[in-house]
């Protein structure tokens, strides 16, 4: 008899153990479901906060306007240079936009260069030049052993009403010299100052 009440006893124990179990498991559960639920409505509205800040960051972050050195006009083109940095090779980078405001595509063949190890270029910047008027000297812009020129080739043209950007690369003048006349076919000569690249 003693034996069947020591089993009933352990039986009653091993149910009441598991059950407590069982409510602490529930009751941690729920308590873990009220956490997420914070959880979830504080990180619903950070993203709302986020989005805010990130507003803030796209309106001052908004790229400036980019500096005009010259802007020259012809036949309805419109060259415009933004920048002309010497680099430490000894080149120098003259860089900006070209805008196309004639009734049609626009071939660049009017900019091509006379040079015989140029012409094959095509409508570019190969007729470029820059002009040092202290140094009275004139630069052409480089090429490549092939005869490529180092400057924007204008492939297929520049549709009506579009601006494309475009780049040439020359001898860099004299440390001395901060101010050339760039030159291009067709366009008048637009006077820019030089700076020093990155």
């Amino acid at each position: 008899m003693s034996i069947r009440h020591t089993t009933k006893g352990r039986t009653v124990l091993t149910a009441v153990a598991i059950t407590t179990g069982l409510v602490l498991t529930v009751a941690g559960c729920g308590g873990g479901d009220g956490d997420k639920d914070k959880d979830a409505s504080s990180s619903s509205s950070s993203p709302a906060k986020g989005g805010e800040g990130d507003d803030d960051k796209q309106e001052s972050g908004a790229p400036p306007a980019q500096q005009v050195l010259a802007e020259v006009k012809s036949n309805g083109i419109t060259l415009t240079v933004t920048s002309a940095d010497r680099d430490e090779g000894g080149f120098l980078t003259v860089q900006g936009k070209v805008t196309n405001a004639t009734s049609g595509i626009w071939l660049a063949s009017e900019w091509k260069s006379d040079e015989t190890e140029l012409k094959k270029n095509g409508g570019s910047l190969a007729g470029a030049s820059i002009v040092d008027q202290t140094g009275k000297k004139k630069y052409f812009v480089l090429r490549d052993t092939e005869g490529r020129c180092l400057c924007t080739k204008f492939e297929g043209g520049v549709d009506q009403g579009q601006t494309t950007d475009w780049f040439a690369q020359f001898p860099a003048p004299p440390d001395g010299t901060g101010k050339v006349q760039f030159q291009v076919p067709t366009m008048p000569p637009a006077s820019i100052d030089l700076s020093e690249g990155e």
